[in-house]
């Protein structure tokens, strides 16, 4: 099946859960900066929760659908109709062949993701299918989705469903809690970094603000400047989304998806993997404060919430069994 882009939203890639094993070769992981409702949208469409699917930044896109198909949205809470039909998030919704899907404003959250039964099936790069805006390759031709694109989405698992209906939802849905924070002002949990600032308790002592110019590849933070406490110059060094940086005007960047793979920065700390769902929603003049954990709770974190997408996937094939 194709979906035509009929009008293409601010920014929309088509994402996965990331481009592993690359690093070495100095190529990023790129792949879904909210990875956790990239999971669940697969899981609610029926498709393996890596799958590719379409990251939606701020308002999205207006596509037309040339078969029936089974959605989900999740993430970031999206304005979306569907002949005037209102559609909510965090469950199936099944569209009729030729439906024309409009998405709006991200009214509360950055990022939304559309998965489509079957998924986006573009070619792999690298072992993936994200986009890489960085480096211009991956995902539909290496960019963001423009007027007039045709996507491919692959065969649907199982049987595909035909019904009359413009569109059928769920009465069902997924609780996005505690994984995702919508507030104006949130708690992140941090590890120590390999650096130090000066004072020892300034990235956690301050509130921050979520600069405008923040991106795919880093949140930007305003707040009282900070100092490294060694501000000798230093080689570059490994980084990973989620590594906070200083530069040199003592502004913090919390590194995302689209993280390059070495930086020379101080690393004054390093958000813990399962509250990087969070930071992929804040949006420009949003505060957050960062709260300092050790590994224990920072495995402890990860390993439950992979067991919320575990529970996830088995209630929601249980439900698919019923319908």
């Amino acid at each position: 099946m194709l979906v035509s882009v009929l009008a293409p939203g601010l920014l929309t890639t088509v994402q996965d859960a990331g481009r592993q094993g690359a690093r070495a070769f100095g190529v990023g992981v790129s792949g879904a900066a909210d990875a956790y409702s990239l999971a669940v949208g697969n899981v609610l469409a029926g498709n393996p929760p890596d799958a590719a699917a379409l990251e939606i930044t701020l308002t999205g896109p207006t596509l037309r659908f040339g078969r029936s198909a089974t959605i989900a949205l999740c993430g970031a809470a999206i304005d979306a109709h569907v002949d005037g039909i209102a559609l909510p998030g965090w469950r199936p919704i099944r569209l009729r062949k030729g439906t024309t899907l409009t998405l709006g404003a991200c009214r509360r959250g950055a990022r939304a993701y559309l998965s489509v039964a079957g998924g986006i099936d573009v070619p792999l790069v690298l072992g993936s299918r994200s986009t890489d805006l960085r480096g211009g390759f991956g995902g539909h031709r290496g960019r963001a989705l423009r007027r007039g694109d045709e996507v491919s989405v692959g065969s649907p698992p199982g049987n595909a469903h035909h019904h009359r209906e413009a569109v059928a939802i769920a009465p069902w849905w997924i609780d996005h809690e505690p994984d995702l924070d919508f507030s104006d002002s949130i708690a992140v949990r941090v590890l120590t970094g390999h650096d130090a600032s000066q004072p020892s308790d300034a990235l956690h002592a301050h509130e921050w603000i979520v600069d405008a110019s923040s991106n795919r590849q880093g949140l930007r933070l305003r707040g009282p400047a900070l100092q490294a406490a060694d501000a000798r110059e230093r080689i570059s060094e490994p980084v990973t989304p989620g590594t906070i940086q200083l530069p040199s005007d003592g502004a913090p960047i919390v590194l995302l998806a689209d993280a390059q793979t070495v930086g020379g920065y101080p690393r004054i700390g390093h958000v813990i993997t399962a509250d990087l769902p969070r930071l992929a929603q804040r949006r420009a003049g949003q505060r957050l404060r960062f709260i300092p954990v050790d590994h224990a709770l920072a495995a402890r974190a990860n390993a439950q919430q992979r067991a919320r997408l575990g529970r996830i996937a088995v209630g929601v094939r249980g439900l698919r069994t019923e319908d």
